[in-house]
């Protein structure tokens, strides 16, 4: 029995100390030198993401601008046919206008799509292209339903459907 008390008394004692809570003065631990800073704490720039492939940096820019002014738009290209591909970043002067955007921007719709935006640490030469094997977003490739705004089928069954028709269509 005391062996259960024991332990338990330590498994206690570690979750107050992971939990900043192990100080008996109530006071919350200080940050150590070698816990990481939070790169979005001041972050002014956004991704934007699940906006169709035909959605124009005008359109963005308009809606956008709406909370707030815009130093840079960045759109997502395909890295291979250099084409949108259905993301963007979109910088802001400061902190507060790309929260602001979040609040009441995020989830709306644009060219009937319900875009996603998320703060980002900040844009840097070569995060515009996508990621996925054929140049465009990863999530992309593997999309098994038909989506008109995004190009039709994922790339990956759209490649394995063209095999079938061809298959098929040599008489097998």
């Amino acid at each position: 029995m005391l062996a259960k008390i024991l332990t338990w008394n330590v498994v206690y004692q570690n979750k107050k100390r992971k939990y900043g809570r192990d100080r008996d003065d109530g006071e919350a631990r200080e940050k150590t030198p070698e816990e990481p800073e939070d790169p979005l704490k001041d972050a002014a720039t956004l991704y934007v993401g699940n906006l169709s492939f035909y959605t124009t940096e005008e359109q963005i820019h308009e809606l956008f601008a709406k909370c707030g002014e815009i130093k840079r738009l960045v759109m997502g290209l395909d890295r291979f046919h250099k084409t949108p591909c259905g993301f963007c970043f979109v910088e802001y002067y400061n902190h507060q206008d790309a929260l602001d955007c979040m609040k009441y921007i995020g989830g709306t719709k644009l060219d009937e799509r319900i875009i996603r935006t998320d703060l980002d640490p900040g844009f840097q030469e070569g995060r515009q292209y996508g990621r996925g094997k054929s140049g465009g977003q990863v999530r992309d490739e593997y999309r098994d339903e038909y989506d008109p705004g995004r190009g039709g089928y994922g790339r990956a069954i759209a490649d394995e459907r063209q095999k079938e028709e061809d298959e098929y269509g040599k008489g097998r």
